[in-house]
């Protein structure tokens, strides 16, 4: 993964940056990214990102259940019976 070394950072907007990570229980490279991307704006809309995964599922095609399993509920009904 690349790595980036900034040289000469102002004081204050290292501080600022420390105290963002320390409030959101991140590292300070960590908190970099995510201040990088977030002025980029390079995240994604949670909504969006939701959205699409619930698309996916959507889409997938789920096996039918196995014909050989018990019916549960008939298992419930004999387990109760005893």
């Amino acid at each position: 993964m690349p790595s980036l070394q900034v040289r000469e950072m102002p004081a204050m907007l290292y501080g600022t940056l420390q105290e963002h990570a320390k409030r959101e229980h991140r590292s300070l490279a960590q908190q970099a990214v995510v201040t990088l991307a977030r002025g980029m704006e390079l995240t994604e809309n949670p909504r969006k990102r939701r959205e699409a995964l619930l698309d996916r599922i959507k889409e997938a095609q789920l096996s039918p259940p196995d014909s050989n399993l018990p019916d549960a509920a008939d298992m419930v009904k004999e387990d109760r019976a005893r």
